[in-house]
């Protein structure tokens, strides 16, 4: 019982308190840092995409190399 007693008298008027500080961003805000994360995960998609298909040519040469040497 003794939580129940720090609960209601120390612990939530606390978070009361620093809720009060707490700054929301407006709407603006939201939609514009949401449209930069947006893009930026298309253009590190694009980008890893790029690579991996430039890894797998250089594989694939390799490849193809070594079976043509060992034919």
């Amino acid at each position: 019982m003794k939580w129940l007693k720090y609960f209601f008298s120390e612990f939530l008027p606390e978070v009361i308190v620093e809720m009060k500080k707490v700054s929301f961003p407006s709407r603006d805000e939201v939609m514009g840092t949401t449209i930069v994360v947006i893009v930026t995960s298309f253009i590190f998609a694009f980008y890893l995409w790029a690579a991996d298909m430039i890894i797998l040519k250089v594989y694939q040469g390799v490849f193809d190399a070594s079976k043509r040497l060992l034919s």
